[in-house]
């Protein structure tokens, strides 16, 4: 289960926040201020152990490895989630990052999210990747992403009942320039007609992903289901309260908040404290009756912070 607060302190000297909140739209742009060093890694390794831990201890179980397997000891090579590839290592660091911001910040509509666990464990390519790499360390290779979400906040009433769900799109991207942008939002670029060197976005960017998103994501059964599997009685009433909003027939009420989360580095020309996205209204893609949240975070040296960063858990 993952227990760990947000670092806020060092959210705080790492990065400068500017924030906006619209009803049912909110932006936050976040840059770095200082470097991402041992200090800042330090900081942030306690929560991404916590996030990393439920898939940590399913994977290394799946292989038959050690939960800490010492140098030499069989799997040491296949530790999840440092043996993680490159691409692989920005798509999780992407989702954690989720989590950790919408527990951290002020989202669109104040509400106090919990994020009970991270669904980390359901990426199957990672656990074959795992499985395999523990048996023969020459099979390295990059590990596939999934469908589903592995993020998945809720907000839970007085009665134990949960009533919103948030979850959404985390891309990586090392450098942000508008071309990029425009293809994660509005999917690659294909020929229409063939042969007429026309080209145009495809429409399956993240925008599509978004407003095709179910009300109740998938990812809701697959946290249910972990619950029920570790923490059946500390989260009796949230088990309960989402066997009630998946019937269905007749399904309990509940509501969705939306969250893109675009993290990376700068395009060259970019200017100090200018978004990606727009800020000040809900992007006219936004398609669906819910709350918007989108939260830019913006590096100067992502990718070495991430190498180091995930080097570094559990040491």
């Amino acid at each position: 289960m993952h227990k760990q607060a947000p670092p806020k302190a060092t959210l705080n000297k790492w990065l400068i926040s500017y924030s906006s909140s619209k009803k049912g739209y909110g932006h936050i742009l976040l840059e770095q201020i200082v470097p991402g060093d041992a200090t800042i890694r330090e900081g942030l390794r306690p929560y991404f152990e916590s996030a990393h831990s439920d898939a940590r201890e399913y994977f290394h179980a799946y292989a038959g490895m050690s939960l800490h397997p010492d140098a030499g000891a069989p799997g040491c090579n296949a530790k999840y989630p440092n043996c993680l590839p490159p691409k692989a290592r920005r798509g999780v660091f992407g989702e954690v990052m989720s989590g950790l911001m919408t527990e951290a910040l002020d989202f669109v509509g104040n509400h106090e999210w919990i994020v009970p666990v991270f669904l980390f464990r359901n990426q199957e390519d990672a656990r074959q990747y795992i499985y395999v790499l523990s048996r023969d360390p020459a099979r390295k290779r990059e590990v596939l992403g999934r469908k589903g979400d592995d993020f998945i906040g809720i907000v839970v009433n007085d009665d134990g009942a949960v009533t919103r769900f948030i979850a959404g799109e985390a891309k990586w991207r090392k450098k942000w320039i508008p071309s990029v942008l425009d293809d994660v939002m509005l999917g690659t670029k294909i020929e229409v007609p063939k042969k007429s060197g026309n080209l145009v976005h495809d429409g399956k960017g993240v925008w599509f992903e978004i407003n095709r998103a179910l009300d109740v994501p998938i990812g809701v059964k697959q946290l249910q289901d972990i619950l029920q599997e570790l923490a059946p009685d500390e989260y009796a009433n949230v088990i309960l309260s989402l066997d009630k909003i998946q019937q269905l027939q007749n399904p309990a009420p509940s509501e969705r908040t939306d969250l893109i989360l675009l993290i990376g580095g700068s395009a060259a020309g970019r200017g100090e404290g200018e978004p990606l996205l727009e800020w000040e209204t809900k992007p006219s893609q936004h398609q669906k009756n819910r709350d918007l949240q989108v939260v830019e975070i913006i590096l100067s040296d992502g990718d070495a912070l991430i190498d180091a960063l995930y080097d570094s858990l559990w040491p």
